[in-house]
């Protein structure tokens, strides 16, 4: 915890420099700890990431064609 490693001066809050030092340190031994995907897992759901994107573009298009008809061409020629 951050109140544990960093101790303040004499004369009240740390500064800022050391507040950045602490930082690092807490990002430092926090990536240690972090469990990384291995390549196979990152290339799995890269191509779904990829796949799903594809297929909500297409469907985004078809609505967009869909609705584009009805609601200017049908209504335009009612009225």
């Amino acid at each position: 915890m951050a109140s544990d490693v960093a101790t303040s001066p004499p004369g009240g809050t740390p500064g800022l420099f050391s507040r950045i030092v602490t930082f690092l340190r807490e990002v430092q031994a926090e990536t240690k700890r972090v469990t990384w995907p291995s390549w196979e897992e990152l290339r799995k759901a890269t191509v779904a990431i990829i796949a799903f994107t594809l297929f909500l573009g297409v469907t985004i298009g078809l609505m967009d064609t869909v609705l584009q008809f009805l609601l200017v061409t049908v209504v335009a020629k009612v009225f």
